[in-house]
């Protein structure tokens, strides 16, 4: 299938799972549990904050920052020992500055077995509002940052927001990345060649998002546990192929005692499930490429 030339995956070619494709273990099921962990270079805040009522433009937002600081100095060490205690590897989505500022608790992540998906420098650094060369720059300095911090180049990207530019996935095929989340497109991931260069692309979903479920539209945290036992009554009994959902939370969102109670208990309803596959999106990489080739 070709892409139109205003898209995600421009001047490439994509190849889509067999309609018989099941998840690891033969589940038609999967879920992947997705924690985010932003940051912002220096000089820059976060435009969305906890009280609703924005600063007048150009006027640094010091409660925005602390808010979005409590991510590393305290909602990571929460969630990594829930995932501990439940024996679960989550797909770790994290700015480079992160690896700047926070080498050791970026290592503590790695060594535990999570993967670790690039996430740009910082949500500042959006790959839509950049030339080629800053992009090059950009992908360059993140990749760096997290080789250095880790001792291993990430394997997976995505974007601020999820909004690449159109040459986002042709520049990461290129770096060697072997999957980008920069696409809500389909249900499933599927992979797109670039001439001799291969990406495959795993697109997300927004349903189990802590910040617009909580934040922006001021839902009690409950409701995501509500959400994630409709969709799997829905799948159950109406879907007949493979699907997947990605129940996301933010170390300053859900790592607050107010919310990670609801994630600890998604977890807990995906594990006691016999039907379901959890994994980290890189572990299902390879079994998406299989499943194509075949």
């Amino acid at each position: 299938m070709p892409a139109p030339t205003l898209d995600v995956h421009a001047g490439g070619q994509e190849y889509l799972l067999p309609p018989d494709f099941l998840w690891p273990g033969g589940k038609r099921i999967a879920v992947f549990f997705r924690v985010a962990c932003e940051g912002w270079s220096d000089g820059a805040w976060p435009s969305l904050g906890p009280m609703g009522n924005p600063l007048k433009p150009g006027v640094p937002d010091l409660n925005a920052l602390g808010w979005v600081e409590y991510g590393m100095r305290r909602g990571i060490h929460r969630i990594l020992d829930i995932l501990e205690q439940h024996d679960i590897r989550s797909t770790m989505i994290i700015c480079g500055v992160l690896a700047e500022r926070y080498p050791d608790v970026v290592r503590r992540i790695a060594d535990a077995g999570h993967e670790i998906v690039a996430h740009s420098y910082g949500m500042d650094v959006i790959p839509a509002y950049l030339d080629e060369e800053q992009e090059r720059a950009n992908l360059a300095r993140t990749t760096a940052l997290f080789e250095q911090a880790t001792g291993r180049r990430p394997q997976g990207w995505i974007s601020p927001r999820a909004t690449p530019s159109p040459r986002t996935a042709r520049l990461l095929a290129e770096a060697g990345y072997q999957w980008h989340g920069d696409t809500m497109n389909d249900d499933l991931p599927y992979l797109v060649r670039f001439g001799d260069r291969e990406i495959a692309a795993f697109p997300g979903g927004m349903e189990l998002n802590d910040t617009p479920m909580y934040i922006r539209y001021g839902n009690s945290p409950r409701m995501m546990v509500e959400m994630f036992d409709d969709w799997l009554d829905y799948v159950r009994t109406r879907e007949k192929g493979a699907v997947r959902i990605d129940p996301s939370i933010h170390a300053h969102v859900f790592g607050r005692i107010t919310g990670i109670h609801v994630f600890e208990q998604l977890i807990e309803k995906a594990k006691a499930a016999d039907d379901i596959w959890i994994g980290t999106r890189q572990e299902a990489i390879a079994h998406v490429r299989a499943a194509i080739r075949r």
